[in-house]
């Protein structure tokens, strides 16, 4: 764990995997926790919870900014908003979460934006370009991507290829696509070829390093 976060430097950029911490990577996170990075800037479906997902970072005062599309099980995101005190000071930018889904796909397939209906006419639009199809608005939403991706692996052989249970597989493929540096860690590692290619979620092209001695996930 604690060699794989060490390209991890503060000020960085991370997608971290899971929906509300379902198919979050505990160890990893523990790992940055562990490391002491500060500055972070997080993409993540949301904030977690105060010991679990994200929220461990939150918590621990390392996140600077997160994007995320829901924080309303983490109190910590809501303290850390209001505080006047600078140093736990953070920034969120709230993003609904289909959306954030589709721009993190459009950020790992190259393509330079999605066009949405959602937010059209709200707070959501402010600032952003408005672009007519067919007689109906749309927002241009720009892709987003990181130069980390800490994702959770339920199987995953030697040279990178996994799996995901069930919804464990949420946005864990989606943001190892998108990352310049992508750690994974994992429940069970095999070696390879021992995974059927047809029960592959994610190829290991995508994947640089594996961390086992994650659990399976429970509630």
């Amino acid at each position: 764990m604690e060699e794989a976060v060490v390209p991890i430097q503060d000020g960085a950029v991370i997608m971290v995997g899971g929906f509300m911490a379902c198919g979050a990577p505990e160890l990893l996170i523990d790992g940055l926790v562990k490391k002491g990075v500060r500055n972070l800037t997080i993409i993540s479906d949301d904030a977690g919870f105060p010991d679990r997902g994200v929220g461990k970072l939150i918590a621990a005062g390392q996140v600077k900014t997160l994007l995320a599309g829901h924080v309303g099980l983490n109190p910590e995101v809501a303290r850390r908003m209001n505080t006047g005190v600078e140093a736990e000071k953070l920034e969120c930018i709230l993003v609904p979460i289909g959306t954030i889904a589709e721009r993190i796909r459009a950020g790992g397939v190259g393509l330079g934006g999605i066009l949405t209906p959602t937010g059209v006419g709200t707070v959501v639009a402010e600032g952003k370009q408005v672009i007519s199809v067919d007689g109906r608005d749309y927002l241009l939403e720009k892709p987003l991507r990181a130069e980390f991706a800490l994702i959770r692996a339920s199987k995953i052989d030697r040279f990178g290829n996994a799996v995901f249970y069930g919804t464990t597989r949420n946005f864990n493929p989606l943001m190892a696509m998108a990352a310049d540096y992508v750690i994974a860690g994992a429940c069970e590692i095999v070696e390879t070829g021992q995974i059927d290619p047809n029960d592959v979620h994610l190829s290991g092209i995508f994947v640089d390093a594996i961390v086992g001695g994650e659990t399976l996930w429970q509630m």
